[in-house]
């Protein structure tokens, strides 16, 4: 760039202070480079421990790996043909899939609608204490709700059946982690009392970012509660709704440690899901290869869950 100067007889002269272009390509490109430094360790920690495990994961899947003797034998996609031919496979897959279902229930649509009941409450202190009171659950470790509930459920000195019989129900009474019928219910039920508390806080902070005009204006417009939570709430609170279903989904596949402490997958497998099946495989019966192929069907099971939902979730977000 150049300054013109006026002279004391009237010209004009003018001066160079600084290139009008800016700095060299070469220049920029460097810049560039050496901007890479601030992400280059990320991107190290994150192949490390995530992307080169999961292509190791599938690689080891087409293998035959003994880790005691260190004997490896390529078997292409024999492991995946078993997972087709295993129906404790296909049972695992179910409850998982149950385990999915009835969370997005409890934990996304009722912790939504309990989260705008709670925020509509009018004083402040009610609100927190509400707040507090659905949290607690979610603070205590899965192991030691796992146990809780555990005791809870067990035959004639159980809290469940003491309560059946204390209301004249005794006809319901039975070992509900006995049977195969009613031990996964029995489980997810145990994890819908954890989790919702935690949900219920995401969504009501979601709900707290929603502008109180919109609100006003509805009320002025003879809009109802109800109408107000399906027209205003839910629409603004659609990104929260969908990562709420990616969390919950993703973990409804990644299930352990609750049916590890309550059942172990029994009895008869009847509560087995993908992450204890893919445990005892592995490393019970020492069958690497088979459990890493059990691995890569929960990766893939959840990958695609996440971006169907992220897309559904641009694609109907809502702009104010």
């Amino acid at each position: 760039m150049e300054t013109i100067r006026q002279t004391p007889d009237g010209a004009a002269s003018c001066g160079a202070i600084t290139d009008m272009q800016g700095p060299s390509p070469t220049r920029r490109l460097f810049d560039k480079l050496l901007s890479l430094r601030w992400v280059l360790l990320a991107v190290i920690i994150v192949s490390g421990f995530i992307y080169i495990p999961i292509v190791e994961n599938f690689r080891v899947s087409m293998t035959n790996r003994d880790i005691f003797t260190g004997e490896v034998s390529n078997v292409g996609l024999t492991n995946y043909q078993r997972l087709l031919d295993d129906p404790v496979v296909w049972r695992a897959l179910l409850n998982n899939t149950f385990y999915a279902l009835i969370s997005i229930f409890f934990q996304v649509f009722c912790a939504f609608v309990l989260a705008a009941i709670i925020e509509g409450l009018r004083n402040r202190r009610v609100r927190n204490f509400w707040r507090a009171v659905y949290f607690i659950p979610s603070a205590i470790s899965t192991t030691v709700t796992g146990l809780l509930f555990y005791f809870i459920y067990q035959p004639d000195v159980g809290l469940m059946d003491a309560a059946l019989t204390f209301l004249g129900l005794e006809q319901f009474s039975h070992p509900w982690l006995a049977l195969e019928s009613t031990a996964i219910f029995g489980i997810i039920a145990m994890s819908q009392w954890q989790g919702f508390g935690y949900s219920t806080l995401l969504f009501s902070i979601a709900i707290q970012k929603i502008p109180r005009e919109l609100y006003d204006a509805a009320t002025m417009d003879g809009a109802g509660p109800v109408r107000q939570l399906f027209s205003i709430t839910f629409p603004m609170a659609r990104e929260m709704s969908g990562l709420m279903i990616i969390v919950t989904i993703t973990g409804a596949f990644q299930v352990f440690n609750e049916v590890m402490v309550m059942t172990s997958g029994g009895p008869s497998n009847s509560s087995q899901v993908l992450g204890t099946w893919f445990y005892e495989q592995a490393f019970i019966l020492n069958d690497f290869g088979y459990g890493a192929a059990i691995a890569a069907i929960i990766f893939v099971v959840t990958m695609l869950t996440g971006i169907a939902q992220v897309w559904y979730t641009r694609k109907r977000r809502v702009q104010l």
